[in-house]
């Protein structure tokens, strides 16, 4: 079980395979298996059958996961890719901030 270095609802830049520079919010994380799934990136067509609960059938696009080492945490502030140090406040909580700019996550 892999330590993912990213959180849901997180902004994050690929960087590297087939979606290099693409930007987008993770919408879930897999810590088992060290992937995460985010917006826009990595879309597969599936070939799904008409059921049940989904009577439309046909080629649905959908995102598929990729390996979390693929992925920086994106600043908004200094617009670039960032890794992060903790920092612990005067009220105890530790927070994520960016190494770049100082602006916690």
């Amino acid at each position: 079980m892999a330590k993912v270095h990213v959180r849901k609802k997180d902004t994050v830049m690929v960087i590297s395979g087939k979606d290099k520079g693409k930007t987008g919010e993770v919408l879930k994380v897999m810590p088992k298996t060290g992937k995460v799934i985010v917006k826009d990136v990595n879309v597969v067509s599936k070939h799904q059958k008409p059921n049940k609960q989904n009577m439309q059938g046909g080629i649905i696009k959908k995102e598929a996961p990729i390996y979390s080492s693929k992925v920086m945490l994106y600043c908004d502030k200094c617009k670039s890719v960032t890794r992060i140090s903790h920092k612990i406040l005067d009220d105890g909580t530790k927070v994520r901030v960016c190494k770049k700019c100082g602006e916690t996550f």
